[in-house]
């Protein structure tokens, strides 16, 4: 608790002069304190009943000064209106974590953490870097988001020597960009002077100004969804992809090219159908009842890996305004897909979009389009095997 001195200067309305009251203020009861002082005050100096309509003016005034007082002394932690609450409450969550993404990518422990949220909607937040010309200086087909920590510098020159390589597939454009937040923990500085340098040289980097941690991943997807809005709304697809994913980019262009692919309010990869909510505070997935109360989150995609239409991108955005954010950003997505009446697209081939296949295997690999693998050079390695000349089966 707080144990804060103030002086209360008391006028003598019987001879003019005045006398303070020094009061220790401690937590929440000060206020109490305050106006039994200013009450006995009065009754010592004035020497009579003390006028009522006065004293109830004071009271109300003091209720107003407490109230503020233990607002700011509190550091804003109270119970507020709901239609104020919202924003006081989930403004300070995410951006102030000091997590950084080191092996294991993107590891926390929940334990350590108060329970907090933080503000989802994307707009919040601006671009630091952003002069890509993807979708500026043409129209792609497809534009595929890496979700990468900003120091994993290996994760994204793994993707740029293998499928990130891929610009024009079965006579469709392909472009890959990658989205990172502000760096965090030790030598700051030079962290965002390296990653300035890798963007010099290679002009695919969009970094807004959040804090890149695990706990920041829903608002990374959502910078990723305004992005997309605001920066690519003509073209057809756009997939969402973390960076330890390989990526089959020639099936996922068979699949868009598939008969009856939807062209619009269109979501596709690996389905979660009623999933529980983890409660347990030892998951690096807890998820507490106060960021979201359901047992069990809608239907929702994978976050390795998941394909929309393009149109869904803005409704994303839009839609964001009016849902309480949680920290798992795939789920959060199928929470803004059910807002929007929608619901996720199953696959025309489900075991393509594959999380884990253990020992690598050339002929499987050429026929999936999203496989989770274990490292960057993984990544080159098998890939290298797959482009290799002659039938993979």
């Amino acid at each position: 608790m707080w144990a804060i001195q103030y002086n209360f200067c008391c006028w003598k309305s019987k001879f003019g002069a005045v006398e303070t009251v020094d009061l220790e203020m401690k937590g929440y009861f000060w206020g109490k304190e305050l106006e039994r002082r200013i009450y006995v005050f009065e009754m010592q100096t004035n020497h009579r009943r003390p006028n009522l309509k006065r004293t109830f003016k004071t009271l109300l005034l003091l209720c107003l000064i407490k109230t503020s007082l233990i607002y700011l002394l509190t550091g804003n932690n109270i119970k507020l209106p709901k239609m104020l609450s919202k924003d006081l409450m989930y403004s300070g969550y995410l951006d102030g974590s000091k997590q950084i993404h080191k092996p294991p990518l993107y590891s926390v422990d929940p334990r350590k953490y108060l329970i907090q949220h933080h503000i989802a909607f994307p707009r919040n937040h601006h671009f630091i870097l952003d002069d890509t010309d993807v979708c500026r200086s043409n129209t792609p087909f497809l534009v595929l988001v890496v979700s990468v920590a900003t120091g994993n510098r290996k994760a994204r020159d793994a993707i740029r020597k293998t499928w990130g390589t891929e610009t024009l597939v079965q006579g469709e454009l392909i472009q890959t960009v990658f989205l990172l937040g502000l760096p965090s923990g030790e030598n700051i500085t030079e962290q965002q002077e390296h990653v300035s340098m890798e963007n010099l040289q290679y002009h695919d980097l969009i970094q807004s100004d959040f804090t890149d941690s695990y706990n920041n991943l829903t608002i990374k997807t959502m910078v990723i969804m305004d992005w997309l809005a605001t920066r690519c709304s003509k073209v057809s697809y756009a997939m969402k992809i973390d960076s330890d994913v390989f990526i089959n980019v020639e099936n996922l262009v068979s699949l868009l090219k598939s008969p009856g692919i939807p062209k619009e309010l269109y979501l596709t990869g690996s389905l979660m159908w009623d999933r529980p909510v983890v409660r347990d505070q030892s998951s690096p997935w807890y998820v507490p009842m106060e960021m979201y109360p359901d047992p069990h989150y809608p239907t929702y995609t994978l976050g390795m890996g998941y394909l929309f239409s393009i149109d869904l991108t803005s409704r994303f955005v839009e839609v964001s305004k009016s849902i309480e954010p949680f920290n798992i950003e795939d789920a959060y997505i199928g929470m803004c897909m059910k807002k929007l009446g929608l619901s996720p697209t199953q696959p025309p081939h489900p075991d393509q979009f594959r999380a884990y296949l253990g020992k690598y295997n050339r002929c499987t690999f050429s026929k999936i389009i999203t496989y989770i693998l274990g490292s960057p050079q993984q990544l080159v390695t098998f890939w290298t095997d797959l482009k290799k000349p002659g039938p993979p089966c």
